[in-house]
């Protein structure tokens, strides 16, 4: 005879979701539109039905009650009676996930027929309890911001292809754990893993019937448990085991999370979880206050309400769960905005945002945000709250039209590189609130950008609409790879100045793995649907691509090497700095500085540019061109210079002596020197 759970009392409802108090099991649910709430128990293995309990007690939109006689291996799901209150007729009878499930036993898979039967298996179950972890007294790295460098990579594709790593654990949490894969990011040069979506998500209906599937996973149907698609046998341990190791090797670990919708979609999508709990609150509605139409900010059917009570509460909750049980570092926030609204206005004052920043745990994290969704005023770069750190897009277009070839921008590159003051300037922000990036997960990457115009996303089934329209690449005279020589050398030189750039400009830099070995989506700029090979690592390097790994892992050396490189504070005339005895200066070939009419040339596609460290008696210079053409610099009186880098040379990466007084910048290039005093 099977176990039969028992009523015990009504519990404790302050404590949402499902834990053991001893042998007692504790169950708390936020079911503001239910009449009536069950928990239903299966079996481990073959997901077969135990028992049920109605959950009796209700204290405001909160059921809950304390039961006995439950076995800790065993399986749950809730289910939630509501009731049309127009038609009178019961609706929404499924099983339903718990928004507080920790651990789920199996990914979800739409699939159509089982979920119109209401079959129970089809929606996958949560665990009772999880495993002990040891974390072997390891701790956060707590990488200042200034010394912050983001490497965003995919959980699956980084090692799906990795050789040197056991085949049962490639595109798995464990190969992001594994030697052969930090020795990679150490030799890099990055301090911090940026992880695209590892909540559980569901993909599209849409795409499950075209056959593709939703590879980047951000599409939600829970925002604490792991996805079960990048584990062996127990998410959660493995996530762990992965968080462990990467601090080991003192790497931090930043979560893309997405709080701006979820996979129940429009009103018509499936019901999966808040829909049958509390989808009147839970999710934003158009702006007629009579509509039943959900509103779509987040361009996937619904908008998370962050304002609502329970929005509001399970965001925070989450938040804290992955950063002391799962002990990540910080979040990148998709969607960002979304998080800022009180209904349909923006506002960097938002109750949220407060809350994040007051609290003890919440607040000690790196919190990155995409600043913008699609909702009214959806573009907000520059307008969240001074903790944070901004992905700065205006900094991705800038530099790829400069290094293109634009005319007319040489006064914004020269903002960009120290800062984006003129975006960054409420309250007390400095040039470390720009995330600095020349290619994103969304779009083209590196090698992309330099050999396509054009978008060519035919594979995404969508007859080649969706994607990036305005990409400001260039492919130089042949769309696509090429054969020959100078073609790929002018491509190698111009990634060259892409990486040196970004390395060399104020704000946190971003790099998107795969783009230090050359790696090609051969111009899909939106393979968010591409779980192959197009989307994943390769790590058969060719005698091209190791030579390019090697040059940023030079770069980035550079970059670690001078502090005057990673942090400064712009002054209000927008032409010097002043820390620390930090201070710039903008140079014109003949080695005179700029005077502010001499930024107004509209075909001056050339920069000089010195950063002074007065306290170690050195200055680094910059000299950036552009155009097509050579250009002769003056360079200025130094007991001793030395050029760091030049992309125009192929072959020399370490520091060269310099006597001359003049300096040849070859077209399309950038170099950089040290120039001592003492």
């Amino acid at each position: 005879m099977k176990q039969k759970p028992q009523l015990v009392s009504e519990g404790d409802f302050h404590q949402l979701g499902v834990q053991f108090d001893g042998d007692l099991l504790n169950i708390a649910v936020y079911a503001p539109d239910a009449m009536a709430v069950s928990i239903l128990f299966f079996m481990p293995n073959t997901e077969e039905f135990v028992s049920g309990v109605e959950i009796e007690h209700r204290t405001g939109k909160v059921f809950h009650c304390k039961i006995k006689g439950v076995k800790t291996n065993w399986l749950y799901s809730f289910k939630a009676i509501q009731k049309d209150e127009v038609k009178g007729k019961i609706i929404n009878d499924k099983l339903l996930m718990d928004p507080y499930a920790k651990s789920l036993n199996r990914s979800i898979i739409w699939n159509e027929a089982l979920y119109q039967d209401n079959s129970p298996f089809w929606l996958p179950k949560a665990h009772l309890t999880a495993q002990p972890f040891d974390w072997q007294n390891t701790s956060k790295p707590n990488i200042p911001k200034s010394k912050t460098i983001l490497y965003e990579t995919h959980v699956k594709g980084f090692t799906q292809q990795f050789e040197q790593i056991p085949s049962e654990i490639r595109g798995k949490y464990l190969g992001l754990a594994e030697p052969a894969t930090i020795h990679h990011m150490k030799t890099l040069g990055i301090t911090s893993v940026q992880l695209m979506p590892v909540f559980s998500f569901m993909s599209e209906p849409r795409l499950e019937e075209l056959g593709l599937t939703n590879y980047w996973g951000y599409n939600p149907v829970n925002f604490f448990a792991p996805d079960f698609r990048y584990a062996n046998s127990d998410a959660v341990l493995e996530f762990k085991t992965m968080v462990r190791e990467l601090h080991k090797a003192g790497i931090e670990v930043i979560l893309d999370v997405v709080f701006n919708h979820t996979a129940e979609g429009n009103k018509n999508g499936p019901v999966i979880s808040f829909k049958g709990l509390c989808e009147a609150e839970f999710y934003l509605r158009d702006e007629d206050a009579y509509s039943f139409e959900y509103a779509n900010y987040s361009g996937c059917g619904n908008t998370v309400n962050p304002d609502s009570d329970f929005g509001f509460r399970i965001i925070l909750d989450a938040l804290r769960y992955w950063l002391e049980d799962m002990q990540v570092d910080g979040f990148r926030f998709d969607l960002a905005a979304t998080l800022g609204r009180n209904g349909e206005r923006f506002n960097r004052r938002a109750a949220l945002f407060r809350a994040m920043a007051q609290d003890p745990i919440i607040g000690k994290a790196k919190l990155i945000a995409e600043p913008w969704d699609i909702g009214p005023e959806g573009y907000q770069l520059g307008n969240f709250p001074e903790q944070w750190l901004e992905c700065n897009d205006k900094y991705r277009d800038c530099i790829r039209q400069f290094w293109r070839g634009d005319k007319g921008l040489v006064p914004e590159v020269a903002t960009r590189m120290l800062g984006s003051r003129d975006i960054f300037k409420k309250g007390k922000r400095s040039q470390v609130s720009s995330v600095n990036y020349v290619a994103y997960h969304d779009g083209y990457t590196l090698q992309d950008i330099v050999s396509f115009e054009e978008r060519h996303n035919l594979a995404n089934l969508e007859n080649n609409r969706d994607g990036h329209g305005a990409n400001y690449s260039k492919n130089y005279g042949t769309e696509g790879p090429s054969n020959e020589p100078c073609l790929i050398e002018l491509r190698e030189k111009q990634k060259r100045n892409f990486i040196s750039t970004l390395f060399l400009s104020q704000g946190v830099p971003h790099l998107l793995a795969g783009d230090e070995m050359g790696r090609s989506q051969k111009g899909n700029n939106n393979a968010y649907c591409q779980d192959n090979e197009l989307s994943w690592l390769n790590w058969e390097l060719d005698q091209r691509q190791s030579k390019f790994l090697s040059f940023v892992q030079y770069v980035i050396r550079i970059r670690s090497e001078f502090p005057v490189l990673q942090h400064c504070v712009l002054a209000d005339d927008g032409f010097e700095y002043h820390e620390q005895h930090h201070h710039v200066a903008w140079l014109k070939p003949d080695g005179t500085e700029k005077q502010v009419n001499d930024w107004q040339d509209p075909d001056n596609q050339c920069l000089g540019l010195i950063v002074a460290d007065d306290d170690k008696q050195y200055q680094l210079m910059f000299i950036l061109n552009a155009s097509e053409h050579f250009k002769v610099y003056q360079l200025p009186s130094a007991k001793l210079r030395t050029r760091l880098l030049d992309t125009s040379l192929t072959t020399n990466l370490a520091p060269t002596e310099y006597m001359s007084t003049e300096y040849t910048q070859e077209g399309h290039s950038l170099s950089l020197w040290k120039l001592d005093y003492v």
